[in-house]
This record gives structure tokens, C-alpha cells and sequence, in this order.
């Protein structure tokens, strides 16, 4: 199996059974087969998901200044095939997952929504693996943070691939689809 990003040829297919094997220090993921493990948030790149966290679980799961309809939930462990992913901000529409299931460890519905928050040890990953990952899966949204940058770029899936919608840096005021129904400043975003 791989480990991490060294990209050696598996002489297995991971299993979950290597995920719950990890290191309680690690982030655990499958993708393809491969194992990969990356290092706990840092708290600069924790503070980034807590903020978007509070953006879209007010609004958009609470219905607190905004429309309500949604799921949030923060680093989840997503089972779809033999992938098993941990997204930083992950979000359903109700209308496909009318009920939360509060039992169970992991869930295997793929999200409408996907926040990855890029951080040094998992910038590769995101920006490639993982993002491939999600688009196979069929990921409608996926919003991709820089926290070093100060940048947020949206993206929808349209025909099986990645098309922008949007690219916001600094300050900017944002209003990005599938949450436009409302604005927040990305300044909100940044332990600054």
C-alpha cells in the first residue's frame, strides 16, 4: 500500500481495515486503492474550516439569515466505493438527505458540497488526487481555500470536469454558489 505522497506502487489495495490501523496523529484516506496520510489540521487551517463551518451551518443548515435546506458537517468520513475520504466542510441538501443518521461513524451519500481548506502537507493531494476523486464520485460543488494566499475558488461540476465560478482573494465580499443566498466577507475567514 502507499503511504502519504510517496506514490510507490501498491502491493495492496488499502482496505479501512488500514484506516482504523493509522496513527491517531493522521488523517487517513483511500483513494484507488492507496492509503494516504496526512498530519491533524494546524490551527491556522482549523480556524479556516470552523469559520466556513459557521457561515453555512447558521444560514444554511439552521435557517438563522438564511434559506436552511442543508446538512454541515465538519471533516466528516465519507465511504463512497472503495474511497474513503475526510473533506474539511462537506454539505447535503435535505431534499437528498432529509435525515441526518446520527449513529452511524460514516457517511456514504455522496455530498452536493465540498470544502477543501489547502494546507502545506495536503495541497498535492487536494489539488489533484482528491479533486479527481470527487469529481468521479460526482461531487456537484467543490470550493478549494487557500489560507496562505487568502484566495477561495468554487467550482462546479459540469460534464464530468471542474469549471470556475469563482475566484475571490483578500476581503472580498462572497456570494458563491450553491450558498449565494447569502454574503459573507472572506476577511471572516482569516485568523489575521
Amino acid at each position: 500500500m502507499t503511504l502519504a505522497m510517496n506514490h510507490q506502487p501498491a502491493i495492496r489495495p488499502a482496505t479501512y481495515q488500514d484506516v482504523i490501523d493509522a496513527p491517531a496523529d493522521k488523517v487517513a484516506e483511500i483513494v484507488a486503492g492507496s492509503l494516504y496520510l496526512h498530519p491533524r489540521p494546524r490551527l491556522r487551517h482549523s480556524h479556516v474550516i470552523g469559520a466556513v463551518g459557521f457561515e453555512m451551518i447558521g444560514a444554511f443548515q439552521k435557517g438563522r439569515g438564511g434559506p436552511g435546506g442543508w446538512w454541515i458537517l465538519i471533516e466528516p468520513e465519507i465511504h463512497l466505493g472503495d474511497d474513503v475520504l475526510v473533506p474539511d466542510v462537506v454539505g447535503w441538501r435535505r431534499e437528498r438527505l432529509p435525515v441526518l443518521p446520527k449513529d452511524d461513524a460514516f457517511a456514504t451519500l455522496v455530498p452536493d458540497w465540498v470544502c477543501e481548506v489547502l494546507s502545506p502537507s495536503t495541497r498535492t493531494f487536494d489539488l489533484t488526487t482528491k479533486r479527481a476523486a470527487h469529481a468521479a464520485h460526482g461531487v456537484e460543488h467543490l470550493w478549494l481555500i487557500d489560507p496562505e494566499a487568502l484566495t477561495v475558488e468554487a467550482f462546479r461540476l459540469v460534464s464530468g470536469a471542474w469549471t470556475l465560478t469563482a475566484a475571490l482573494a483578500g476581503d472580498a465580499e462572497a456570494r458563491v454558489a450553491p450558498f449565494d443566498a447569502i454574503a459573507f466577507s472572506l476577511a471572516d475567514l482569516w485568523a489575521e
